[in-house]
Formats: structure tokens, sequence, C-alpha cells
């Protein structure tokens, strides 16, 4: 469902990704890890296309990110890693406008927030304005907004970060259950999450894909925890 070719993208003279591929299929969980300014939040704003390659490209659901952009946005579900809110409106109204975005009306509506409520776990503060909430509550809104059109795609960064360990339960739990029948990456500097949701692991540093395996691959290999494989690996490069 997702496929990378060469992506690379530069600040200035910093390089944030650097030639960077791989595929991920419909049943998997990709837990893309790496120190911080590694190129993970780079990468999933390309492929979310809110933000250009120098060169190369990716395609989701079978759609260029360079030459059907807004075919890629149908399909995907993007929570960013400070996934923006506006604070005026309340919890209701941000899902109700993300509703009119994705032209979802009616019935559907009516079904889709019947649907997302729930299982994001935001009832109790439905009719609170954005400003009023918790970290916790804004990033499960934030999850709701990305879960709202049920897309086959999804691209969660740092999905727990400001959660709670029940919360984080929570979603961890949500992620498995939707697990089989969507293409999800996730990225966290969290490595018991990888190992509680994540089908497979690539762990990047200086925007360069060091590794691509499963988590219990690379434990065996290494015969250390993956904490310890991690900073093996990282500290290495």
């Amino acid at each position: 469902m997702i496929s990378v070719k060469g992506l690379r993208r530069r600040f200035g003279t910093i390089v944030a990704v650097d030639n960077m591929s791989f595929e991920v299929g419909k049943g998997e969980v990709l837990g893309l890890l790496g120190p911080n300014g590694a190129g993970k939040s780079t990468a999933m704003k390309m492929l979310a296309c809110f933000l250009a390659p120098d060169s190369g490209t990716a395609s989701v659901c079978g759609y260029d990110i360079l030459k059907k952009p807004v075919e890629v946005k149908k399909r995907i579900g993007y929570l960013a890693e400070n996934a923006p809110c506006y604070n005026e409106m309340t919890v209701a109204g941000l899902l109700k406008f993300v509703c009119d975005a994705r032209k979802i009306k009616g019935a559907k509506r009516k079904a889709a927030l019947d649907r997302i409520v729930p299982m994001c776990s935001i009832e109790s503060v439905y009719h609170q304005t954005i400003d009023t909430l918790s970290k916790g509550y804004r990033r499960r809104v934030g999850l709701a907004q990305a879960l709202i059109h049920d897309p086959d795609v999804l691209i969660l960064d740092e999905p727990t970060d400001g959660l709670d360990p029940n919360q984080k339960h929570e979603v961890r739990s949500l992620i498995n259950k939707m697990a089989s029948e969507k293409c999800i990456i996730i990225s966290t500097h969290i490595l018991e999450e990888v190992e509680a949701v994540c089908s497979r692991t690539i762990i990047i540093s200086k925007g360069k894909v060091l590794v691509d395996s499963t988590p219990e691959k690379l434990k065996d290999k290494y015969q250390m925890s993956l904490d310890e494989v991690f900073r093996a690996i990282t500290q290495a490069e």
C-alpha cells in the first residue's frame, strides 16, 4: 500500500532524508525508529503530501505523492507530531469541520462520529473547547480526526505522546485491532510500544535506513533487548 523510492529532502545544508526506500503492505504495522533529528517526521510529512521531496517519490494505494497528492490524502489518516487544532473550536466542532473537509455528510457523518468518539474515548470532552483540554485529550482528538474517514493507510507520528499509561494501553489496543485491515506507519521513541504493536521496524539515522527487520529478529540477532539494539545501531552510525 506504501512504496517509497529514493526519497530525499534537504533543509539548507542538512540532509534530513537521504535516499530512503521501503515498502509497507496491508496488515503491516511499521515502527519508524531513530534518534531526534533522524528524519522520521520529515519522511512522514512527505508521505502525507505536506512536504515535497527534493528527489525520489512514493506511492500510497497506487497514487504517486507528486502526481496525485489529493488522491493520496483521501486515503490516509495523518497524525502529525504536534497536531494543530483550532483552540476556539469545541471537539465536536473540529470533528465536524474535518467531516466537511472530507465531504462526509448526512447519515455517513453521524455514523462516523458515533464510531470515532467512543473509539478514541473523547465522550467526556466532546463539547469542550480545544484550549481547555489536557495534552493527552488533545492527542486523542488528533487521533480521532485521523481515523474519522476510516482510511486504508495510517501515518501516526508519536501517537501516544502525552498519554498516561492507561491511555497508551487503549491506543495500542486500538492499533492492534485495526492492524489486519490497514497499512500503518508509526513513529515512536517508546521501544516497548514497538514490541506491543509493530510487526516490523525500520531504524534510521541521519536520514538513512540502517535496519529493516522485525523486533523479534533484531533481539535474536543481537541477543539484546530492543532498547539495547537501538542504541548499538544508532550510536555506531
